[in-house]
């Protein structure tokens, strides 16, 4: 009997003394690594806003709206040419509603709201189904398929399937379903931003001439 408890108090420590070790050794790797991580985000993240937005030569301060439809808020990168005119503005969305949950998307518009471009920067999509809407929406080739340079306010942004204007990706309903929501609410957010600075700005003028 003592052999037994003697031969499960070593089981029991040695499992301790691996689990600690082990936990040290993830612990160290992750302080190790987290700053290059988010180092690499960073340079993704900035990739993503030139591919996303035409030409432009600096970038505005970013700032967070929340959605009127969802429980996060999405980013704001505005751009602007030489002479400080606002080129586009790129949007850091997302939609929960994808097959496999979360989608991430940098999207780009116009100062009219017109799509100039996007990015697929996180998702879990079903691979050579879903995971094809990094390329299926902007090809240039399919109109039907592509949403480059068109606005949500005169093209319904709905798969067709649904009576909307887009195509959806072949056996991909529910991803195609879920960018299309993660652009509209792109969209939808940043027209309300624009909104409430014009209020803001015209409030502030009037208060000026009285």
């Amino acid at each position: 009997m003592a052999q037994k408890e003697s031969t499960f108090l070593s089981m029991t420590l040695t499992l301790f003394v691996v689990t600690l070790v082990a936990a040290t050794v993830l612990g160290f790797v992750h302080d190790l690594t987290k700053e290059d991580i988010a180092l690499a985000k960073q340079k993704a993240q900035e990739k993503a806003i030139k591919s996303v937005l035409p030409a432009f030569d600096s970038l505005g301060d970013a700032y967070k709206v929340l959605p009127e439809d969802g429980a996060d808020s999405l980013e704001f990168f505005p751009a602007y040419d030489a002479n400080q005119q606002l080129v586009g503005t790129a949007v850091k969305t997302y939609t929960k509603n994808g097959f496999s949950g979360f989608i991430s998307i940098m999207a780009g518009l116009s100062p009219e709201g017109n799509i100039t471009g996007y990015e697929v920067l996180e998702h879990k999509e079903t691979p050579g189904l879903g995971s094809k809407m990094g390329a299926w929406f902007k090809d240039e080739a399919k109109p039907k398929q592509n949403i480059l340079g068109k606005n949500p306010s005169t093209t319904k942004f709905q798969v067709s399937k649904d009576g909307g204007d887009v195509d959806a990706i072949t056996a991909s309903t529910i991803t195609s379903r879920a960018f299309l929501d993660a652009v509209v609410r792109a969209y939808k957010t940043y027209q309300a931003s624009a909104e409430d600075q014009t209020q803001a700005s015209n409030h502030t003028s009037k208060g000026g001439q009285s």
